[in-house]
């Protein structure tokens, strides 16, 4: 089967991780998956063109009910959806929006959400029927980069120590988006910094694709329609970050690269307003570093207080539970240890891949 899936593919981001893992999960089932950036398109009409076109797509999959799935309202295959996130949590409180994605859940084979109360946030507010949205967790795999210098990270990073391996380094990885919320912790944490040097904080995600015409193909009105992190806020953010003590912004690495970071700081840190399924924590709790994550739904999916990691509320909060993992070495092997064993019971890449292999073959 020929099946075009429309995705968000901002480079190095979780959303294009996620698609290409799927994809992956697809093809290797012997079907023809061909992944395409929604942003490409304007309306439902061109990909109803594109669809149709010989040889035709036979299928389509979506991820994100309202930035891909609505372009898939005019298509005439069958197709499937997988919520992202934002589409649930916040694009619903959008009149316009719900409608849409309520036309587009009604018109969907099936639906996908990465987590139990995902799954009956569409079912309430997008009144839809429960046996058609199935509860597939995000699988992860990690890959640690082998030619990785920690202390040149830090140092481009504008981390400037002698006593490199003293430092403890917070990670907060996340793109420069207002979703994510990454100043929430500057302020307080800076404070934090200025009574021990040694705690600091970096921040490391997508800035502004670094696309010209020439190198992607596209039009100028495509690529500004593919910049979803905020320029504006990207400015502000640099602003305030380099104007704070005790904390940083990294360049995006490779995931590889970014992996082997997260395997050297000492937490991991999520301070998003709003999160489908954070693969940044559970790569975290893969790699066996302890998760420090806001507490929201999406992220109170999967980080269980004191057992899998610690949750906080608030910046105070943040800084009082950073402080316990600090001194509380038993409170920092526990949430290590029962992190991994959290993500090799629910989120392996076997049961991703058979559970999309098997919805798939409902389009057939």
């Amino acid at each position: 089967m020929k099946l075009l899936f429309l995705a968000c593919l901002s480079p190095k981001t979780g959303n294009h991780t996620t698609a290409e893992r799927i994809r992956s999960h697809i093809e290797s089932a012997g079907h023809t998956c061909e992944l395409r950036d929604a942003a490409e398109f304007q309306s439902p009409a061109e990909v109803a063109s594109l669809v149709s076109r010989n040889p035709p797509f036979e299928a389509a999959l979506a991820i994100h009910l309202f930035r891909a799935g609505r372009l898939l309202l005019d298509t005439q295959v069958p197709f499937g959806v997988i919520f992202g996130g934002t589409d649930i949590n916040e694009d619903v409180k959008v009149e316009q929006k719900r409608v849409v994605m309520e036309q587009v859940l009604l018109k969907a084979r099936f639906a996908v959400a990465f987590t139990d109360k995902l799954k009956e946030e569409a079912e309430l507010f997008l009144l839809s029927p429960s046996s058609k949205i199935y509860v597939q967790p995000q699988g992860i795999h990690t890959e640690v980069a082998e030619q990785f210098c920690w202390a040149e990270f830090l140092r481009s990073s504008g981390v400037s120590s002698e006593r490199v391996d003293e430092l403890r380094v917070f990670l907060l990885v996340c793109g420069l988006r207002r979703v994510k919320d990454p100043l929430y912790l500057v302020e307080v944490f800076s404070e934090w910094h200025s009574e021990n040097p040694l705690n600091v904080l970096v921040i490391i995600g997508p800035k502004l694709p670094h696309w010209s015409n020439k190198r992607c193909g596209c039009t100028a009105s495509v690529i500004k329609r593919r910049i979803q992190i905020d320029p504006v806020f990207t400015v502000e953010v640099e602003a305030v970050v380099q104007r704070t003590a005790g904390v940083f912004l990294a360049q995006e690495r490779s995931q590889q690269e970014l992996h082997a970071a997260m395997k050297r700081c000492f937490a991991v840190v999520n301070s998003s307003v709003s999160e489908g399924m954070s693969a940044a924590i559970l790569e975290a709790m893969d790699l066996g570093v302890p998760v420090l994550a806001r507490n929201i739904p999406g992220n109170a999916a999967v980080v269980q207080h004191e057992f899998t990691g610690l949750l906080y509320s608030s910046p105070q909060e943040f800084v009082h539970q950073s402080q316990r993992l600090l001194s509380d070495h038993e409170l920092r092997e526990r949430v290590v240890r029962n992190g991994k064993v959290y993500v090799e019971e629910h989120h392996g890449l076997k049961q991703e891949r058979e559970t999309y292999q098997q919805l798939v073959d409902t389009l057939l």
